[in-house]
């Protein structure tokens, strides 16, 4: 169970997004939170977490992009220890194959297909840091399918 204040927040934003199709709202509450934290000079994992789902939610490819940035360099700083006192069920190598789906989209629909593979094998790479539950499950069915898109074009 997640116990750290700001991730629960970050996780009402994903709530605002995903349950009830409030995406606005979502990106005004991330921003929010992203002045609060101090943006990427912040706690690497709230920069992280949040530059993740803020990528969700932006309408410009090449903002989300950006986005996704963020989160992957965030994680470089983050250790498993830090992760495991917010209540994450989860290691950092946890993150890393949804990260690089993450751009690994991008890279795809910006037509930069040789950095799409590049972020969809290193995702792939990482996939035994992920459980046999929902989550991991997601992030497989996201691989698979962004597979199936980058063979087709």
């Amino acid at each position: 169970m997640v116990t750290d204040a700001t991730l629960a927040r970050i996780g009402h934003g994903v709530e605002l997004h995903h349950s009830q199709g409030r995406r606005e709202a979502a990106r005004e509450l991330f921003a929010r939170i992203w002045d609060e934290i101090g943006g990427e000079r912040g706690d690497p994992l709230h920069v992280c977490v949040l530059a993740h789902s803020m990528a969700d939610v932006q309408d410009d490819v090449q903002q989300e992009l950006v986005w996704d940035q963020r989160a992957l360099a965030a994680a470089g700083s983050l250790t498993d220890a830090r992760v495991a006192q917010a209540g994450v069920p989860m290691t950092v190598a946890g993150l890393y194959p949804s990260l690089h789906l993450n751009l690994a989209e991008c890279y795809r629909r910006l037509g930069d297909l040789g950095r799409a593979r590049e972020h969809l094998r290193r995702a792939r790479a990482g996939i035994g840091a992920l459980g046999e539950d929902e989550y991991g499950r997601l992030i497989r069915d996201g691989l698979d399918r962004l597979a199936r898109q980058l063979t087709a074009e």
